[in-house]
């Protein structure tokens, strides 16, 4: 299958205001993920379910996600990228609505499948339009794009704090907060780039297995991603109870983590423009391993919280310039993103329970002992990111210059 999709030229300022808009995008997407994150207590309660009943219902966005992500390149083929992300958006800003609906742990998994289903399928639309974005600027946004998605996740949960802090019934909350986030997504597609696939191209197949190109690139994300993840769950919890620190200190920890992530990922775009992204990443991957040895190896509270911020800092770009790569490996782009979007988000998924099992089995220091072996893996893994420091050929915005759709559809 190629990737000969219908080209359009676009001016520099029409690119810039592309890129303002798919940033946008992003940070309305992570807003809807703050906003469930913060309320999740109360859906517990409100669908009468126990502790590992949650936790049964919480995998089902995940499955959810990589079952419909193979089929966002399948729609962006038959509606073009802008009107297939902005129905896409559309339909994950809406899902926000029913998990609070949910009066049972049946109910509960069905909606947070449908939430899931449409977290991964928008998700792989707007990373697919800010490769092409990326693409005809010639400079890397991917990592900023993702900082701008941790800025709506902050956004969406400091809302969802205060709802919370003043006992919100969670339905209106996110009723409010989903027709609010809809809106706010319709105008900024309006900006995106308009990608149209050409009449005699086949579409994508609706289910298929991920490009061998695309598990190569997710490993790498994966490893990342299960630091990420084991972190942002473990890491209070490794604070309090292997260095016997404070209910607070504790706490800060998580913060620390999650605040150098966002540091990083927006900061980012110009480290990877000046040193490449495998550099970039092979030296993430260095301050990834010294975080995890910090951690493992930490006589004190604020030795591990360095650590944990070290972690942060180094696997913070990985994963946009996964993507990025992932949109230059091959003739299908959507279809590459979507597989190393899945690998991530089985990774993200697997991450906390497989920490959890572990440290039962032996203790919190063994399982970040693993999170230090992965983290290493980064620097072993970096050069399979080449392809994210190169531009796609006529990338070049202006006077005529045409580039093909990393929508790929």
């Amino acid at each position: 299958m190629t990737n000969d999709s219908t080209v359009t030229v676009y001016g520099t300022e029409q690119v810039k205001r592309a890129r303002i808009a798919v940033a946008a995008v992003f940070t309305v997407h992570g807003a809807v993920t703050g906003s469930f994150a913060t309320r999740v207590p109360w859906i517990q309660d409100h669908a009468q379910v126990s502790a590992g009943q949650l936790g049964l219902a919480l995998a089902f966005p995940a499955i959810g996600a990589s079952i419909a992500m193979p089929l966002a390149g399948r729609i962006s083929h038959r509606f073009g990228a802008r009107a297939a992300l902005r129905g896409l958006l559309t339909l994950w800003t809406l899902a926000l609505i029913l998990p609070a609906l949910a009066p049972n742990l049946v109910t509960l998994c069905a909606a947070l499948f449908v939430y899931g289903a449409t977290a991964g399928m928008s998700d792989v639309a707007m990373n697919a339009l800010g490769v092409e974005v990326e693409n005809r600027l010639d400079k890397s946004i991917m990592s900023g794009l993702h900082g701008m998605w941790s800025v709506g996740a902050l956004i969406g949960s400091a809302a969802g704090t205060v709802a919370a802090h003043t006992a919100t019934d969670a339905r209106t909350h996110h009723l409010v907060a989903a027709l609010v986030l809809t809106a706010l997504g319709l105008i900024a597609c309006r900006d995106v780039l308009d990608i149209q696939s050409s009449p005699d191209e086949e579409p994508p197949p609706r289910f298929t297995l991920p490009p061998k190109s695309a598990l190569v690139i997710g490993a790498v994300g994966f490893c990342a991603v299960f630091a990420e993840g084991a972190s942002l769950d473990w890491s209070a919890v490794y604070l309090r109870d292997v260095l016997d620190s404070s209910d607070g200190l504790a706490a800060a920890s998580t913060t620390a983590f999650a605040l150098m992530m966002a540091v990083a990922r927006i900061a980012g775009d110009r480290i990877v423009d000046r040193f490449g992204a495998v550099r970039t990443v092979r030296t993430g991957g260095v301050m990834a391993t010294a975080g995890g040895l910090l951690v493992v190896l930490s006589p004190s509270p604020a030795a591990a919280m360095c650590g944990f911020g070290l972690l942060g800092l180094g696997v913070a770009v990985v994963v946009p310039l996964a993507f990025a790569a992932a949109g230059r490996s091959g003739p299908n782009p959507s279809q590459a993103i979507a597989g190393v979007a899945t690998i991530t988000y089985t990774s993200g998924l697997i991450a906390p329970s497989a920490i959890g099992s572990l440290a039962e089995a032996t203790s919190l220091v063994v399982s970040f002992g693993v999170v230090t072996v992965l983290a290493f893996g980064l620097v072993l893994g970096a050069g399979v990111l080449r392809s994210a420091d190169r531009k796609v050929a006529g990338s070049e915005v202006g006077g005529g210059t045409t580039t093909k759709s990393a929508a790929g559809s």
